[in-house]
């Protein structure tokens, strides 16, 4: 099928798209990289008269470190970018190797880290990652700029709290210490993930453990017990009574998570796959 006919535009400003989105209200609306928004387009699941092409606007693209080592990722920076910049590679590596295996070669050429956010799409590989990395979402709109903690950005199934006549800008994520290591593990039948889990572990004083899952239901889940008992653990993560420990936890996290039978597997069966992607992100983690 083909999308109907739309009118293209394309502005050169942050500012320039928004009063294009302003002038054209509900019939308008924002275009990044295209590997949602275009499918829906042609399924004629989602039908708009004007298309605001963001890919003009220099802001919206690369990686930046800022003077207080704060890296900024540009909305419009793609999964290949991501995955071969040296500053994500150097600062960032457990964030890197996921961007390297996101869907396939054609979406991470084409797709953007801020469409795949804004699209909210439960089953994505980035927002787990960012959550447990404890990233912030930077929005441009009439009103002016905001920030967002990406855990509240997602609000559910291709739901976030950006407003429809606001632009995601940048996804900002604070300086990593030297003692901390993160890890993403997933696993799918198909090119999206079935369940995937972020962990990121600090072994700074005091030591810290975030560890979240996505895809298993509308939005990323933090693994609570998990978390609150690897933070009154001994140094390091070292003995199989510990281990034990852990996989309870996050077993008991996982039996409390809604999720449901579908394409992607039965709910029992996600709900195992959380307990042995965390233990394999957690031993990837440790030194």
């Amino acid at each position: 099928m083909r999308a109907k006919r739309f009118f293209l535009h394309r502005p050169h400003s942050i500012d320039e798209a928004i009063a294009l989105k302003t002038r054209h209200g509900d019939a308008a609306t924002f275009h990044a990289g295209g590997t949602e928004l275009l499918v829906a387009l042609k399924a004629h699941v989602l039908r708009y008269e004007h298309v605001i092409d963001l890919k003009q606007i220099g802001e919206l693209k690369g990686v930046r470190l800022n003077s207080d080592d704060t890296i900024s990722i540009g909305a419009l920076t793609t999964h290949d970018r991501i995955a071969n910049d040296p500053i994500v590679r150097d600062c960032l590596p457990g964030y890197a190797e996921l961007s390297e295996h996101v869907a396939n070669i054609r979406v991470r050429i084409a797709g953007t880290l801020g469409g795949v956010l804004c699209f909210g799409e439960p089953h994505a590989d980035a927002p787990t990652m960012l959550c447990a990395l404890d990233a912030w979402v930077v929005l441009a709109g009439p009103d002016g700029r905001r920030e967002i903690p990406s855990r509240d950005f997602h609000l559910g199934e291709f739901t976030t709290a950006r407003d429809d006549h606001e632009i995601l800008v940048s996804i900002d994520i604070a300086p990593q210490s030297a003692g901390t290591r993160s890890a993403y593990r997933a696993f799918g039948h198909t090119e999206r993930p079935a369940v995937g889990v972020a962990a990121v572990w600090s072994t700074d004083n005091p030591q810290r453990l975030s560890l979240w899952v996505g895809a298993i239901s509308a939005r990323p889940t933090r693994l609570e017990r998990a978390e609150e008992l690897a933070a009154g653990l001994p140094a390091g993560l070292g003995g199989e009574e510990t281990w034990d420990r852990l996989r309870h936890a996050v077993a008991a996290d996982a039996a409390s998570i809604d999720a449901h039978d579908d394409l992607h597997g039965g709910a029992d069966y996600k709900r195992h796959l959380v307990s042995v992607l965390a233990e394999r992100a957690l031993k990837a983690c440790m030194p």
